[in-house]
């Protein structure tokens, strides 16, 4: 009931926070509870922690496109939270080959990688593009559902689950809880314009992958809707707080109850939430996201490299604006620039470095949850 209490209350939140007023009608909504005590993973992350050096830390927080060159010593250079392979490092090699590649670069990180890909279906598939990994690519979501029903979408989701794993890939940066018009940009990946049918898609999904270890990422937070692709350009949503109460947020909602580990910002700005800034550089979308929906598990903003921000920020400062706005990964390529700005943010006194910590311990916590690391028994 809380989540859906502060929901109906969030234009109201956003106000107060935006004048510096007193937060106190927050607790008048409903008292937190004491906080419960540590659990051993948390305790374990936070004894990793007091270990790490700063730029450790930092590294920790970057999601990088796999490079072509340097992807190996760049793991122990930038100490880097993982890698996300395209199509490109799927082509010309084969799974064995794959799966060699990858337990290279495991064997190379002080702490073991997030290593993603986009296995979505239909427009989007990365290993199942080619054929010595999958015979043919994985169709479409909406596909699958017209050919077979949410049994169909189950079974496509454990057989995604069980091609990436196989390789040594741990998270699918999947599925697409989008409500879009199939006009739209995002029409074709999205599932459906019905928001209750995408919330059952969502949750059959996340279901499946949770089931089978594999980390599932919701996106395009809080909902791309019908807007432009903002690989090309900027994109500004005027649709009204009711419009993403009751039809956009809920798919993430789904997803989030049925147990998501992580949730991808877009680069759209939504000015029912915040006018000026794109939803993965808004603090206000990001408090809607812990604060309103409760969720505890790890933000990861969409790739820093799209027109919709590099035309109102550098490569650096995008980066650390990322940090201050809430995100606790950053997608990005320019990882070689950005991590020593974020950095040098923090020896300027810009980002506290009790900020990176908060970040760095959900990192953390997802690595557990995925079995990467290993809690020792106490």
């Amino acid at each position: 009931m809380r989540r859906f209490a502060l929901l109906l209350i969030f234009p109201l939140l956003l106000a107060l926070a935006a004048c510096g007023a007193d937060m106190g009608e927050k607790e008048q909504v409903e008292r937190p509870l004491p906080p419960a005590p540590p659990s051993a993973e948390e305790l374990y992350a936070a004894e990793l922690i007091a270990e790490m050096t700063l730029d450790e830390k930092v590294g920790q927080l970057f999601l990088c496109r796999c490079p072509q060159v340097n992807s190996l010593s760049d793991i122990t250079t930038y100490h880097l939270g993982g890698y996300v392979l395209f199509g490109r490092d799927f082509a010309g090699r084969t799974p064995a080959e794959l799966q060699q590649v990858l337990a290279d670069y495991q064997a190379e990180a002080k702490l073991p990688l997030i290593i993603a890909t986009d296995e979505e279906g239909g427009g989007v598939v990365r290993a199942s593009a080619y054929k010595q990994y999958r015979e043919q690519p994985f169709a479409s979501p909406q596909r699958v559902y017209a050919e077979g029903g949410f049994a169909a979408i189950a079974a496509d989701a454990a057989e995604k689950a069980q091609l990436l794993l196989g390789l040594g890939i741990n998270v699918n940066l999947s599925p697409v809880a989008d409500v879009s018009a199939e006009s739209s940009y995002m029409g074709g990946r999205s599932f459906s314009d019905d928001a209750d049918l995408t919330g059952e898609f969502v949750r059959t999904v996340v279901g499946e992958y949770e089931a089978a270890g594999l980390g599932a990422v919701l996106k395009h937070f809080p909902g791309y809707g019908d807007n432009v692709d903002t690989h090309e350009s900027a994109a500004t949503d005027t649709a009204d707080w009711e419009d993403y109460l009751n039809l956009h947020l809920q798919p993430f909602i789904a997803g989030i109850e049925a147990g998501a580990d992580a949730v991808l910002i877009a680069h759209n700005t939504v000015t029912c939430m915040d006018e000026q800034n794109p939803a993965s550089l808004s603090q206000a979308v990001h408090m809607l996201l812990r604060e309103g929906l409760d969720f505890d598990g790890v933000i990861i903003c969409d790739d820093l490299k799209m027109d919709a921000i590099e035309e109102h920020y550098s490569i650096e400062e995008a980066a650390v604006q990322a940090i201050l706005s809430g995100n606790d990964m950053l997608c990005c390529s320019d990882y070689h620039r950005q991590i020593p700005a974020v950095i040098e943010a923090v020896y300027q006194g810009r980002i506290a470095e009790a900020r990176l910590d908060e970040s760095v311990q959900r990192v953390l916590l997802w690595k557990m949850q995925l079995g990467l690391i290993e809690v020792p028994q106490k």
